[in-house]
């Protein structure tokens, strides 16, 4: 319990009274919803993904500032690092506070060595990414929940506990989305 966000658990506790319904929902600070009864993580991995994402988020930007513009997104303690820094060492250095992190497990560290992307960049990837949602939603290959997705700069990263089939079906629908420019896995395989 000692890395448990006692907001996010009285969130947990409290979401299924005040909407009646079974299927616990929670909202993400990226603004997706998730569903925890659907999702192949334990409740407490949730929470702890959770947490690890809110306290590096809160690390980098204490030590960065607005020098850089970087995503943490954490699935089964697995941490996906997107976005800008202005130098390889600035890059190194957002790893190595991230990995400082309680119970991080590994880092899939893609952040790209550039300027910090523009507003109108930032609005194509949230567009792109409810495209490529839509369209597994549509295929119906796989259970939506189990695949999450992260774009930056037209590039869709997919994480999340999947079998080689779901990942490939995954990989296929993202790539094959009109304005995605690349597609990269980061998935962690049951099979």
């Amino acid at each position: 319990m000692k890395y448990l966000n006692w907001h996010w658990l009285s969130l947990l506790l409290c979401f299924p009274l005040l909407t009646g319904c079974p299927l616990y929902s929670v909202s993400t600070a990226s603004g997706s919803n998730s569903y925890i009864s659907e999702d192949r993580r334990t409740s407490g991995i949730f929470i702890e993904d959770e947490g690890i994402e809110l306290k590096a988020s809160r690390r980098i930007h204490q030590q960065l500032g607005n020098s850089v513009h970087i995503n943490v997104t954490s699935y089964n303690r697995i941490v996906l690092l997107t976005g800008e820094a202005p130098t390889e060492a600035v890059k190194t250095n957002i790893e190595r506070l991230v990995m400082g992190v309680d119970n991080v497990r590994r880092i899939h560290n893609e952040i790209t060595i550039a300027a910090n992307t523009a507003l109108s960049s930032r609005s194509n990837d949230t567009l792109l990414t409810s495209k490529v949602k839509a369209r597994f939603l549509a295929e119906r290959k796989f259970q939506i929940n189990h695949v999450k997705i992260v774009t930056e700069n037209g590039v869709v990263y997919l994480l999340g506990m999947v079998t080689r089939e779901e990942g490939d079906n995954a990989a296929q629908i993202a790539s094959s989305t009109s304005g995605v420019r690349k597609v990269v896995k980061a998935f962690e395989y049951l099979n």
